[in-house]
Parts: structure tokens; sequence; C-alpha cells
């Protein structure tokens, strides 16, 4: 099994569900973020001062799948998610060695 970690803009995110959806991952995580990288920030002015913002929002998912699917998954985020612009976006990919389903116990593939 594999975690699929992608840090993606925030508007991207229904069409990325829709086509993880597509391809049968049948569930993933989400979390509001904020960072940066290469983009590093922007200026924007409120109440006529100008405030650095160092941190640029984005959103975070996190899906486990099996190990044969990962490479799709991250194709499909990959050119679902991509603007072309810079701050698109990460991806990393991570082993997992177990996973647990709590209401019944199931446990590795069957529990996803």
């Amino acid at each position: 099994m594999k975690l699929i970690i992608a840090a993606i803009k925030p508007f991207k995110l229904e069409e990325v569900r829709e086509a993880l959806t597509d391809i049968g991952v049948s569930g993933l995580m989400v979390t509001e973020i904020k960072g940066f990288g290469a983009q590093a920030g922007h200026t924007e002015i409120y109440r006529g001062a100008e405030y650095e913002v160092n941190f640029v929002p984005k959103v975070k998912l996190e899906i486990v799948v099996a190990s044969e699917l990962a490479d799709q998954v991250v194709e499909t985020i990959t050119k679902t998610a991509r603007t072309g612009k810079i701050g698109d976006g990460k991806i990393f990919v991570l082993d997992v060695a177990q996973a647990v389903r709590v209401r019944t116990g199931e446990t590795n593939q069957d529990a996803l």
C-alpha cells in the first residue's frame, strides 16, 4: 500500500476529487494548510496598509491506495491540479506498513 500526500491549490480540490473517484479511489482526507515553496508568498493591502503574506493557502490530500494504483493516482492528480503556473503543488508517495478499519477490524487492503 502507498500513502500519497499532495498539496494543491484550493480551487482545484473538487476537480481532483472527481478525477480520483473516476479512477476508483474510494476515499481521501483533506486538510486546509498554508505553506511556501517557489511561490514564496505575496503582498496584500488591507485597510490601506500593505502586508506581506509569507504562507500561501493550499489543500493537503492524503490518500492510501493499493501499490498498483499509486502511479495512476499520482498521474491523475498531476494532470488535474496543473495550471502551469508557479505554486501548483507537490506530491509525495510513501510506503504504508499497515492499515486497520476501526469499525470492523479489517486490515491492510481490506481496510481500504
